[in-house]
Parts: structure tokens; C-alpha cells; sequence
């Protein structure tokens, strides 16, 4: 809720600054880490759709190749949610991981996809989370073999040691 806030004061304080030029339908966000990112006003409010949607399936079991409450496998559940929002991705998390633009680990952002390499005996992206919250910790939303469908934080150990690369869909 105080992000929310936050934004809304930014926006306002940015919208009530500067020329009386005609201003374009982009809004700067500050993160908490006071990081700023310029991002279209429609793609905030599908990420955070996408975002609340991805939620609905937290403590969904896993399922290889689950698309559904009944069962969901990370890549079925960014492919869902994403869908949601009429934006088709792959169906795999290898093949998530060449869609959009490659950003580094400073510029995340809500909405981006992190990939990782979980199985040691093959090097191949093969798991994908949806960034959920920035700050001082990035959190994501997967849906883990061992825990269905939740959200994790990069800080932790496993992830930081499996993290290969982020890409921006939006």
C-alpha cells in the first residue's frame, strides 16, 4: 500500500512539474532503492495485473507442464499469466529466456523475468520466476517442484547460485 502511495505522490509531483509542453504517456517510477525506470502507464497496469493474476495460483501444487490450479510448472505459470493479458510468450522457460530485452541485475523491475539453471548436469535455463517486489531484496513468483507455486527471494541462497539472467517483456 505505500508504494502504491509512492507512486501516485511521484506521478503527481512529476505531472504538476516543468513546461506546459505536451507530455507523452510515460511516467518515471522511483523504487525503493531509488533506482528510476521510465515505463508506459498502460504496461504498468498489465503488470500488475499480470502480477495479481500469478498470485491467484499461490499454493497451487506442481505439476510438469500445469497450466491450471490443479497442477502448474514455472514456465505454465508465466505463460498463463502472462496470456491473461493477451502477450503469448513460449511455452518453455528456455525459450522465455531469448523474449524481450536483456536487462542487468541494478535495473530489475516489477513485472521482469528472472531465469535460472537448476540441474547441475545440464547447462540450460530451465526455471523462470516473475518479479513481484524490488528493494532491498528481489522477490519473485515460480512454482518450485519442491513447494508449488510461491514466492522466493533472490537473497536465498539456492536462487542466487542457480540466477543466470532477467529479461523485460514490458
Amino acid at each position: 500500500m505505500q508504494k502504491i502511495i509512492y507512486i501516485v505522490l511521484i506521478s503527481l509531483l512529476v505531472s504538476s512539474c516543468g513546461s506546459s509542453k505536451k507530455r507523452s504517456s510515460r511516467t518515471v517510477i522511483k523504487t525503493k532503492t531509488t533506482k528510476t525506470r521510465a515505463t508506459n502507464t498502460s504496461s504498468n497496469k498489465k503488470i500488475k495485473s499480470i502480477i495479481q493474476y500469478a498470485k491467484t495460483f499461490d499454493g497451487t501444487r506442481y505439476k510438469y507442464g500445469g497450466t491450471t490450479k490443479k497442477g502448474m510448472d514455472c514456465s505454465g505459470l508465466v505463460y498463463t499469466s502472462f496470456k491473461k493479458e493477451d502477450i503469448i510468450l513460449p511455452r518453455t522457460s528456455r525459450s522465455m529466456s531469448t523474449q524481450g530485452t536483456k536487462v542487468s541485475l541494478k535495473n530489475v523491475a516489477i513485472g521482469d523475468l528472472l531465469f535460472f539453471k537448476t540441474n547441475k548436469n545440464k547447462n540450460v535455463i530451465n526455471h523462470v520466476g516473475l518479479v513481484t517486489s524490488i528493494g532491498n531484496d528481489i522477490r519473485f513468483i515460480h512454482a518450485s517442484s519442491s513447494r508449488g507455486v510461491t514466492i522466493s527471494s533472490l537473497k536465498e541462497r539456492y536462487w542466487s547460485k542457480c540466477f543466470v539472467s532477467i529479461r523485460r517483456i514490458l
